[in-house]
């Protein structure tokens, strides 16, 4: 497993908060999200092989938030 933590722009509330987690969840191989809504990270720990950083990032972006 690897851990992988993004900088997440456009999360303005819990809503966001759950919607970053389902999005990233519902990926095969994630193990566990953490959000972060104050500093706007998010850390991913996850199995590559299943699902990879630029996996990860998609989802997130096309959820509608930016990934720095």
């Amino acid at each position: 497993m690897n851990t992988l933590t993004l900088n997440v722009k456009g999360m303005s509330c819990m809503g966001c908060v759950r919607t970053v987690k389902s999005l990233v969840s519902a990926l095969p191989g994630i193990e566990r999200v953490d959000v972060d809504l104050g500093s706007g990270r998010v850390e991913v720990t996850h199995n590559p092989e299943q699902a990879d950083e630029q996996t990860i990032r998609r989802v997130i972006t096309d959820g509608g938030y930016t990934v720095a």
